[in-house]
């Protein structure tokens, strides 16, 4: 087993896509309790991490407000068209000095906060990489040790850290776990109502 990690686990929170299929705004669009879809998000992360690092949009706005009042610290990615690993390099960037990370979906409020320290827990633990799994499905969030900073910090486009995981597979840590209805991301107004289903509302 690895050494046991010391140092800060932060979470970044991608939270600057553009929300073309929701008809915009769905980061900021309400759930069931009335709180925004990103800011519950941040929520569940924050218990488990030492930071978060939300990425939002260059423009500033509601979203970004919405964030700082949760807790996180707000990176704007400054690029046109901010894609998944674009938003990923921006926020492990301004964490450089992080132990690791665990990156988190600001679209996928649902996620358990048990869920992302179980990841965090396992970085701490000494693990390279960490991600929940739900009979054989992979999650969220994805952990990352430092050694993949550079990595991280080098993605692009819109492919995420999936480029990172298909050459580090033998480094993943599954994390089973009993429970996967979490992993709902919300691309599209139905997705909405889903989730706002299981949070009770008709």
């Amino acid at each position: 087993m690895p050494a046991r990690t010391r140092g800060l686990i932060v979470g970044v929170l991608l939270a600057a896509g553009a929300g073309s299929r929701f008809g915009g705004g769905k980061l900021v669009a309400r759930l069931a309790d009335g709180r925004g879809v990103a800011e519950t998000a941040c929520a569940r992360l924050l218990p488990a991490v030492d930071r978060v690092v939300a990425v939002v949009p260059a423009q500033p706005g509601a979203l970004e407000d919405a964030l700082r009042a949760a807790g996180a610290e707000v990176v704007r990615c400054d690029t046109a068209a901010p894609g998944m690993g674009v938003s990923i390099a921006c926020g492990v960037s301004a964490s450089a000095n992080a132990a690791g990370w665990l990156v988190a979906l600001g679209d996928m409020p649902l996620v358990p906060t048990s869920q992302h320290r179980l990841v965090a827990d396992a970085l701490r633990a000494g693990a390279d990489i960490a991600a929940p799994v739900c009979q054989g499905r992979r999650g969220h969030p994805v952990g990352f040790a430092a050694r993949f900073g550079a990595e991280l910090r080098a993605l692009d486009g819109d492919e995420g850290a999936r480029a990172v995981l298909a050459r580090h597979r033998g480094a993943l840590l599954e994390l089973a776990v009993d429970d996967d209805a979490g992993w709902q991301d919300i691309d599209t107004p139905s997705d909405l109502a889903a989730v706002n289903r299981r949070l009770g509302r008709p």
